[in-house]
């Protein structure tokens, strides 16, 4: 793909249709560096071209017209995707924990950077179908610094984004409580909702909802608009979305409409 700053926007658009169907999808990053503009600018090239029907839209980026609803990143790819924000997120989320609380977290790479801040919190009943944040927790343990945490993990089929999910995992979440759940999320949008790619995994996470006294969804600002093939909840079921400061205005005032509380890390 050309490295310049000064093509047209057709031209660009162009380009950046063409490494889609080449490679079955893109990263906004990615582009911006190859192309040498912003971040913005790419993210309204993917707008214009998903409108056109082109390509549709996910996490981090686009892929080709048709593959985007049932599309689900690993979790290292994943995890390359908007880290500053991500652990500016998981810090803000923190603070909502206080010690000896049980809390659920649920699979994702934000609940994931949120692991490693709870570490330092005393006593907490962990529960989680993720297994790299359980992994977050045993390091801790094995290394002495997991302040009294006891962890509790489902059992499941894994997901390409180390989630355990299935009818195992329902029943296991089904039979506790909890006073925190922390939900990552695939996209969240006014009209759909939180959504997933992954059918078993949506029925798992509303199988954690269910089971939390207070939901508070952890997702940097990129995944606003983003709809995914399966529904879990409408956001009126989400008491606390924390997100960066880069969420744009007009979404975060469409955001607030729904969710109850709206925190801007």
């Amino acid at each position: 793909m050309a490295d310049t700053s000064n093509l047209l926007a057709e031209q660009r658009r162009a380009l950046i249709l063409d490494e889609v169907r080449r490679r079955g999808g893109v990263r906004v990053n990615e582009l911006t560096q190859r192309l040498g503009v912003s971040d913005m600018t790419i993210r309204r090239d993917l707008d214009a071209l998903a409108r056109a029907g082109a390509v549709e839209k996910v996490h981090g980026g686009a892929v080709a017209a048709g593959a985007a609803l049932a599309h689900e990143p690993g979790f290292e790819a994943k995890s390359a995707l908007e880290p500053s924000a991500k652990e500016q997120i998981a810090r803000a989320a923190a603070a909502l924990v206080t010690p000896g609380s049980a809390v659920a977290l649920s699979g994702g790479t934000t609940t994931y950077a949120l692991a490693q801040q709870l570490v330092e919190v005393e006593h907490l009943t962990v529960v989680t179908n993720s297994v790299p944040v359980s992994e977050v927790f045993e390091r801790a343990r094995r290394a002495g610094t997991g302040a009294g945490t006891t962890v509790v993990l489902t059992g499941g089929v894994r997901t390409p984004s180390d989630a355990l999910v299935g009818p195992v995992a329902d029943r296991a979440v089904r039979e506790l409580r909890f006073d925190l759940l922390f939900l990552g999320a695939h996209g969240l949008d006014a009209e759909a909702g939180l959504t997933t790619p992954n059918l078993a995994e949506a029925e798992t996470n509303r199988a954690l909802i269910a089971s939390a006294r207070r939901t508070v969804v952890v997702a940097d600002h990129t995944k606003w608009g983003v709809v995914g093939l399966s529904a879990i909840a409408p956001l009126s079921a989400v008491d606390t979305w924390v997100t960066d400061a880069a969420l744009p205005p007009a979404e975060a005032a469409l955001a607030r409409e729904s969710i109850r509380e709206l925190v801007l890390s």
